[in-house]
This record gives C-alpha cells, structure tokens and sequence, in this order.
C-alpha cells in the first residue's frame, strides 16, 4: 500500500496509510427513498484568462462530463447554485450558456436537473422591489423555457431593497404567479453569503421561518419545497414539521446532513447539497442502503463523510466551492486544479491537506494513487519537499 503524504500547519510533513477505493456499485435504477440533488461546480479552461473580475471562461466538455459522472450515480444535478460560483465568478453570459448547456445534456441523458434562478444578472447593486421582481422573472422565464426544474435563490437585490417581512412576501407571491410549474425556494443563511444576513424579514430563524410558511401557504400550488442552508439542524427540523405536505424540505445543511436525511419517526429532510458534488458515490451508495431498509449501512457509509464535509465547508464558508473543486480534480474528474476567478487560491495548503487526509479516511476518493500522486505534485509545486 503506498503512502499518502499530509502537510501540517508549521510546514512539516508527515505520512499515513493510502486506503483503497471503495467498492461502490452504481444503482441500477433510480433511488427512491430521498430526492438528492449534488450542487455541481464549474470547470475552467487551464490556460484561459479565469482571473479575479474576468469573464468566466468554462471547459463544457469537463464540466458536463462532471455532471454525466452526477447523474451516474443515480443523484440529480442542481445547477448554477452557489457552487456553480454564482456572485464569485459565474458572470450572467456564462451563467446562461451553463443553464442552457445543462439542461439540453440532461435531457440527452435523462438526468433530474434543477437550476438557480436569481436576480444576479442586474449590474446595479440596489434596486427596487418592483426591478427585484422583473430580474426574478427574468431569469425564471429563461430557465423554464431551457427545460430546467427551478430553485429560486436567495437575492442580494432582495436583502438590499426589503425593510419588513410583507416585502419578502410580496416579491415571492408576484414571482411565483409567473412560474408555470412548481419550484424549490432557497433560504441561504449568512455563513454562505454575508449580504443576505436576516433574509425573509429577520436575523431570527423562528421569526423567518413565519414568513417562509406564509409564502408557501399563499402559493402552495406553485412551491414544491425549500432548500434551507442556515447550518442549523433544529432551525431546518422545526420548519421541516410545519411545513404543507405537498412542499419537501431539502438540506443544504452540509454540516449535519446524515442525521436530517436519515431523520426521525415524523420526517426526513431531502438533499440539495454542495457537499454531494465531491460525495456523489458515498451519497448515492448510502440511499441506495435507506432504499433497502438497512440504516445500519446508510450511517456506515455516509457518516464518516460529515467530518469531511465540515472541513470543506470551514469558516469563511462561503471558499467551500474550492475544496469540491479541489476534490474533484484529486478523483480525475478535471485536469487542472483551477477555477474561474482564481478561487483556487482561496484556501490554504494545510487546509486542502486536511480535506485530503479526511477523504482518505472516509472512503471519498475514488482513485486514491491519482489523488496521492496529484495531491504530492502540487506539494512539490509549492516548494515543499515531502
């Protein structure tokens, strides 16, 4: 068994064991016990000019390749998410030829798709809530005609131009009388992006969660769900058992997602989740065990992860997108470790060490001699002599 070489945070090396790949078999049809959407990333062209402020420049042929390796797994792609790099590098050209590219290779391969519908493509910082809704239904309109399912995301433009929990209403009730099919709300806390800190009216999630619950109510025809990403298990449990029957709770909880997938006698929460993106045949495998009954390897396989995870997902979370990025170039799904706006210097190389030596210890890389002999290059690269 060859070594694998981790960088502790004083410059010092040390090794531990290189585990093998895990014997995970693709599901043979599709999983039936929970809905779970990995939140994919994009995948630059190496050699382009994907610099902080520069027009996303993307390799398609990667990053549908990425997406066909999602699909694989018997998981669905929620695309032009957050970790799709929206607001830190995915400019509105790009984010359009993504939904478009996405939603016509879905289709192609059968795959479930979601994307993000947001108000990110008007330049202007402010705006009123009457230009809130027209980008929303902008951006809805053009997605619904791309063939894509719809996550409606938390807006900056929103954040900014709301001053009480009836704005958050009205803004939500004229956009979701447009869409023509149901859609996933999106309520992403402060830990992803500091500009929507106290969205939906306060900085209280039991206060926000009232006006959450009248949102659906008024359009219970119109919202299928929500995905809450607030990094908190009891604020997501206490929605979760009030909201309608008809609307799914989907985690985005990447810190305590085992316990609110598996969930308890009343419920369980669905996944939407970047953490899926670097975990997809750990998180395919797992629900192909809740789909047989058996919990026991359901925790087995997907416990171990979380750890990972959190590392990812580590203060300032919103760099998570690095580390999936990171993970995905270590497993051979792209060449280079690089990303659009330079975000792949966004964590340091301890960091990046740490999420190596987790991901060998949970069973999440899927070619460990690829991942060990990357892992050692880029060390090497970076003038550490291991």
């Amino acid at each position: 068994m060859s070594d694998l070489v981790l960088l502790n945070g004083d410059g010092t090396t040390a090794s531990v064991g290189l585990g093998e790949a895990p014997a995970y078999s693709k599901p043979t049809g599709a999983l039936t016990s929970r809905t779970a959407f990995a939140a994919a990333h994009v995948v630059p062209k190496p050699w382009a000019e994907n610099v902080p402020g520069a027009p996303a420049d993307i390799d398609w042929d990667a990053t549908l390749a990425f997406r066909r390796h999602v699909w694989s797994w018997g998981l669905g792609v929620a695309d032009a998410m957050d970790t799709a790099q929206r607001n830190m590098g995915l400019d509105a050209r790009a984010t359009r030829e993504l939904i478009t590219r996405s939603a016509a290779e879905a289709r192609a391969v059968g795959g479930a798709i979601v994307v993000g519908v947001n108000t990110d493509h008007v330049d202007d910082e402010v705006i009123s809530l009457d230009a809130v809704i027209d980008a929303y239904k902008e951006q809805l309109h053009f997605t619904e005609d791309a063939g894509a399912g719809v996550v409606l995301m938390a807006s900056r433009h929103l954040a900014r131009a709301a001053t009480s929990a009836a704005d958050y209403e009205r803004v939500y009730r004229s956009v979701l009388e447009a869409a023509t099919t149901p859609v996933i709300l999106h309520w992403l806390g402060a830990a992803f992006d500091p500009v929507l800190a106290g969205y939906f009216g306060s900085h209280d999630s039991a206060v926000a969660s009232e006006t959450v619950l009248r949102i659906i109510g008024d359009s219970a025809d119109r919202v299928s769900g929500i995905k809450m990403s607030l990094l908190d298990a009891q604020a997501e449990i206490a929605l979760r058992a009030r909201l309608p029957k008809t609307a799914a709770m989907f985690t985005g909880d990447d810190f305590n997602y085992v316990g609110l997938i598996e969930g308890d006698d009343s419920a369980h929460s669905d996944a939407l989740l970047g953490a899926f993106a670097a975990l997809a045949p750990s998180a395919s495998v797992a629900i192909q065990a809740l789909d047989a009954g058996d919990k026991e390897r359901y925790r087995s396989v997907l416990a171990p992860t979380e750890e990972l995870s959190r590392q990812i997902f580590a203060a300032p979370t919103f760099y998570y997108k690095t580390g999936v990025a990171f993970l995905s170039w270590l497993n051979g799904h792209q060449d280079s470790f690089s990303m659009i706006g330079g975000l792949h210097a966004a964590r340091s190389l301890p960091h990046l060490s740490e999420i190596v030596r987790l991901a060998n210890a949970s069973g999440a890389l899927e070619r460990p001699e690829l991942a060990a002999a990357r892992w050692r290059a880029l060390l090497t690269l970076n003038g550490v002599r291991a």
